[in-house]
């Protein structure tokens, strides 16, 4: 993640803060139908689907204005930039002009008993979205927020769009060729579509863009196997709600997931070791549920999911009940396995304050203890867990951090 705001690092048990300051596993996320956008716009998301917010934002004269003038810039884009499809990220990113404008007008807008004070007591702190800005005044707090989802999409077209080079290229890039005439055409529609569907908010032409950028690219890997509370994960939530905790030692066990190479190959064989390992663990009765992790990465748009294909092994082959799995298929790298086995804990009422035990092979297995949160605070900018005691060369333990919940602006296939 490159920096939006200065480093602000909310350990595991949360020291300096108030209750008041903290995510609440109580609290529902406010969905939308595309998977994608909520879970990388959460306050550009509620800004649409909290009615009152929605009508507050658009009946204001000021904002009103900055949107028309937009849609007087996108209409003259489609107009004119023909095969230029820098011409038309110009158009639709945010300048920084406006998005410090866009802020200071949502800070005279702002008061800790209206609707923006509510917005943020009530969903941007116990949502845990933007936990890194735990600490900040709520106003600052909601013109953080801002900020940091309007560089989320300019974020997401600048890759999809105008080809930059996104944090890993080999795996994430832009699937079109820039100066492909169909290309052009295609970003040419979807300006004017961003127009279309009643997109009337100030920020909804923007982030219309951003997520057609991705769809046409096929990067819609955020919202892979969703809503997996009532499908893929169901059975094994249900078996949560039963499970007596005290008969445990540990609340999890993360298997990291091991894409192949082969394209035609759903399970690297590294990936069925892991299974294997963690099966052993689960048999002896140590954790109640193995949380398998990995999504959809190697090779170059696979259309298997590590999470996925490690479920599948596990019922088939080992016998594991399908309630007492729990897949994670987003994880791009070895920082989010970590991070996101934390947020669903977190989500399903799991306990996070008891260890997980993290079971993998030697050489991860101490690439994760060792090596990989000096990775996770360059990248992530914080530490989504701490090690406990290792057990042995392929068994360690975790505790995570619910700062984890802070969405990652500058990875929109797993924010």
């Amino acid at each position: 993640m490159k920096f939006l705001y200065p480093l602000l690092v909310v350990c595991l048990f949360c020291q300096g803060l108030s209750a008041q300051d903290l995510p609440k596993q109580s609290y529902q996320l406010t969905k939308t139908r595309n998977e994608v956008q909520y879970k990388n716009y959460y306050l550009l998301t509620l800004f649409q689907q909290l009615p009152g917010l929605r009508k507050m934002l658009s009946t204001d004269t000021a904002l009103n204005k900055r949107y028309n003038l937009k849609t007087e810039q996108v209409n003259e884009a489609v107009k004119t930039c023909k095969t230029d499809i820098a011409c038309y990220a110009r158009a639709l990113k945010f300048t920084d002009a406006e998005i410090t404008s866009i802020g200071n007008r949502l800070a005279l807008l702002y008061t800790e008993n209206n609707l923006l004070g509510s917005l943020v007591k009530n969903h941007l702190i116990p949502s845990g979205c933007y936990a890194m800005l735990a600490k900040e005044q709520h106003k600052t707090l909601l013109i953080k927020a801002w900020e940091q989802d309007a560089h989320a999409i300019n974020y997401a077209i600048g890759v999809y769009i105008e080809g930059n080079k996104p944090n890993y290229p080999k795996i994430d890039s832009i699937s079109f060729n820039l100066k492909d005439k169909e290309f052009a055409e295609l970003t040419s529609a979807n300006a004017w579509l961003s127009l279309q569907n009643n997109n009337k908010l100030f920020f909804e032409p923007e982030m219309a863009f951003a997520l057609e950028a991705l769809e046409l690219n096929e990067r819609d890997d955020a919202a892979d196997y969703e809503p997996m509370a009532k499908g893929v994960n169901l059975a094994a939530i249900n078996q949560i709600k039963k499970t007596d905790w005290k008969k445990y030692p540990y609340s999890v066990i993360l298997v990291p997931g091991a894409g192949p190479e082969e394209r035609e190959v759903a399970l690297s064989p590294g990936g069925m070791i892991r299974c294997r390992l963690a099966a052993i663990q689960y048999k002896k009765g140590v954790a109640p549920f193995i949380v398998v992790s990995g999504g959809r990465v190697h090779p170059y748009k696979t259309k298997f999911s590590e999470a996925y294909e490690m479920k599948k092994f596990l019922m088939k082959t080992l016998q594991i009940p399908e309630s007492h799995i729990i897949i994670e298929p987003h994880a791009r790298h070895t920082t989010t396995n970590l991070r996101n086995c934390a947020r669903l804990m977190f989500r399903y009422g799991i306990p996070v304050d008891k260890p997980g035990l993290a079971c993998t092979v030697k050489s991860q297995s101490y690439y994760i203890t060792d090596i990989l949160l000096q990775r996770c605070k360059k990248e992530l900018g914080y530490y989504p867990y701490k090690n406990g005691k290792r057990l042995s060369d392929t068994e360690s333990e975790f505790y995570l951090n619910t700062t984890s919940l802070q969405i990652d602006f500058d990875e929109p296939l797993d924010p």
